[in-house]
């Protein structure tokens, strides 16, 4: 499957046309040309972070795509429970192998939870972006700053667009 899986991205990117070089998944995945998942039902930000909102919670991360940019992620900053987030801002820092980068909150709210196992696993960020590399949760104070989110196709084609730019 997974060799399926390159070979049909890799298709994808060099533009073949044949239809049995296509792979077609079904949700909750997609695969877009630089080998990155995008999970379905989770919002996105253009700076690469991304949200499930389950109820009066939202869990946010970074996502595969920016973990793959960064590379092996040796360190985790990350704030207080019990503070707040403001859309846009900065709520903490990852640092890689290759830079050190800042993590900005898509949405506002009050931190909940963060994901101590981080401190002493910081590498989960790169092997579970979306499941066991989840960096804080929140409790929204304005839902309606998810609607300014990218969905899974749109931050897909973000993705693929800023990585033709480079």
């Amino acid at each position: 499957m997974a060799l399926r899986m390159w070979a049909s991205s890799t298709a994808n990117a060099l533009k073949l046309s044949s239809s049995s070089s296509r792979l077609h998944l079904s949700p909750p995945f997609s695969i877009s040309r630089c080998f990155s998942t995008v999970l379905d039902g989770l919002k996105y930000a253009s700076s690469h972070e991304w949200v499930k909102h389950e109820g009066s919670v939202a869990t946010i991360g970074i996502t595969d795509h920016a973990q793959d940019h960064l590379g092996e992620v040796v360190f985790v900053e990350l704030p207080e429970p019990g503070g707040s987030v403001t859309k846009g801002n900065g709520f903490g820092a990852v640092e890689s192998v290759k830079a050190t980068s800042d993590v900005n909150s898509p949405i506002s709210g009050e931190i909940v939870e963060v994901n101590d196992k981080l401190t002493g696993k910081p590498g989960l960020i790169n092997s579970s972006p979306y499941e066991d590399g989840w960096m804080i949760k929140i409790k929204p104070s304005d839902p309606s700053e998810l609607e300014s989110l990218l969905g899974a196709k749109e931050y897909t084609k973000f993705c693929e667009e800023e990585d033709a730019a480079h």
